[in-house]
C-alpha cells in the first residue's frame, strides 16, 4: 500500500519518525553543502528560509538548524534577524585556507609515505590514472564538467596522506579542502600542463616514498594555484 493511502489512524513509530527525519535533514544539509561548495550558490547570496524549503525539501525550523551548523564551518554566515548569507570570497582569505591546507597534506604526505604498504601505492596509481587522463582530455580541449575533474584532483591529494594513521588529520583536511575547492569553482582556472607535471611528481614521489621532494612539488603546486585564482578575484 501506497504511503497516501494508509488509512488516517495508522500510528508511526517515533523512534523511526527521529530517524527519517535526521536522514531527510542530512540529505538536505549535503545538498545545500555541496551547492555552496560547487558555486551554485554564489558569494553573497541571501538564502530566505521560506524560499529555500521548496529548493531543499525541508522545513523552516530544520534548514534554520542546517544554515546554523553551515554558519559555523564558515560556509555561510548568519544575519540576525534577516537570515543567512553565503559567505564572501577573497584572495586573503584564499591565502588562509591554502596555508592551512598546505600544513596538513604536507604532514600527511610525510606520514603517509612512511607508513604507506603496497595496497597504498596502488591507491595512489589508481587515483592519479584517473587524474592525469582527465588532464589530457581537458589539455586536448575536451569538454569535462568541471566538477568530474575536481572530484579527481581531490581524490589523487587524498589517496596521497590516506596511510597517514590520522583520523583527525583526514577529516579536519576534507573540511579544508572543501573550502579550497570552493576557490577553485569560483575561480575555474586550469594550469595544464604545469599542474599535471607536478602531478607526476607527487606521484613518482610516492612510489620512491621521497616526501620531502613531494613536500616541496605540494608547495609549487598550490602556491601557484593560488596565484592564478587570486588575480582573478581580485579582477573581479
Amino acid at each position: 500500500m501506497k504511503p497516501d493511502a494508509m488509512p488516517e489512524t495508522l500510528m508511526t513509530d517515533p523512534l523511526q519518525t527521529q530517524a527519517d527525519t535526521a536522514t531527510a535533514g542530512e540529505v538536505a544539509y549535503r545538498r545545500i553543502r555541496s551547492d555552496i561548495v560547487l558555486g551554485r550558490l554564489s558569494p553573497g547570496r541571501r538564502l530566505p528560509l521560506e524560499r529555500m524549503k521548496e529548493t531543499y525539501g525541508a522545513s523552516v525550523s530544520t534548514l534554520r538548524e542546517l544554515f546554523n551548523r553551515l554558519a559555523t564551518e564558515g560556509l555561510l554566515v548568519a544575519e540576525g534577524s534577516r537570515g543567512f548569507q553565503v559567505s564572501e570570497v577573497s584572495s586573503a582569505n584564499l591565502r588562509e585556507v591554502a596555508s592551512m591546507r598546505l600544513l596538513l597534506e604536507g604532514h600527511g604526505i610525510k606520514e603517509s609515505f612512511q607508513r604507506g604498504d603496497l595496497e597504498w601505492e596502488g591507491r595512489v596509481v589508481a587515483a592519479h590514472h584517473k587524474l592525469a587522463t582527465m588532464e589530457r582530455k581537458m589539455a586536448a580541449n575536451d569538454p569535462y564538467p568541471a566538477e568530474i575533474w575536481r572530484q579527481y584532483d581531490w581524490a589523487f591529494h587524498v589517496a596521497l596522506i590516506s596511510a597517514c594513521g590520522s583520523e583527525l588529520l583526514l577529516e579536519t583536511y576534507n573540511s579544508i579542502c572543501d573550502k579550497y575547492l570552493r576557490y577553485q569553482m569560483i575561480a575555474a582556472v586550469f594550469r595544464g600542463e604545469l599542474a599535471a607535471s607536478e602531478h607526476r611528481v607527487l606521484l613518482e614521489s610516492a612510489i620512491a616514498r621521497d616526501w620531502e621532494t613531494a613536500q616541496r612539488a605540494l608547495v609549487t603546486h598550490v602556491e601557484e594555484c593560488v596565484s592564478q585564482m587570486a588575480l582573478v578575484l581580485d579582477a573581479a
